[in-house]
């Protein structure tokens, strides 16, 4: 449905999720943010020790809270198991339209991808944590730098909360 097409006109239109995995020692962190288009802001996202489906689907409550009554994103995500769920399904049903990757083809889903390289590169890879619960507030203090602070040549030198305020509001 998304079809490779990004671009957007307003927020709320079109929305990217994706699931990332991390590895500190023994321990994994799944973490699955909620992206949307017009401006690349992470307006959601959830953690987990484990890749279940409470993972996306307190991310997915969390954007859908933000919606007016007569907004209903598309939202994108590759084919993972846990959006092909009946509950995934249900809690979009009349809030929200579904669009899913062709299979195997990381293209169709690249702009939350590119933010996973992004995030990896500049918070993970550099750095030594010695837990998840290390990682995961400084991937949290991370999203108020991306947000807020992060400029993006696309978006005329502006954070994506910056062009938020100046161009969508």
């Amino acid at each position: 449905m998304l079809n490779r097409d990004f671009t957007v006109t307003a927020l709320n239109q079109k929305w990217v999720t994706d699931v990332t995995e991390f590895q500190v020692g023994q321990e994994k962190l799944y973490f699955s943010p909620l992206m949307d288009l017009a401006n690349r802001e992470i307006i959601a996202y959830n953690f987990a020790t484990r890749p279940k489906f409470s993972l996306v689907k307190k991310m997915l409550e969390q954007g859908l809270s933000r919606l007016k009554p007569t907004e209903c994103p598309i939202i994108h995500s590759d084919q993972g198991v846990l959006y092909g769920t009946e509950e995934w399904v249900k809690m979009l049903e009349g809030k929200a339209v579904q669009s899913m990757s062709r299979r195997g083809n990381c293209y169709d889903n690249a702009v939350i991808e590119s933010f996973f390289a992004i995030l990896k590169s500049e918070c993970f890879y550099s750095r030594t944590y010695h837990s998840i619960t290390e990682l995961q507030a400084e991937i949290e203090e991370y999203l108020v730098y991306y947000n807020q602070k992060r400029i993006k040549l696309a978006f005329k030198g502006l954070s994506p909360v910056q062009y938020r305020a100046q161009y969508l509001s």
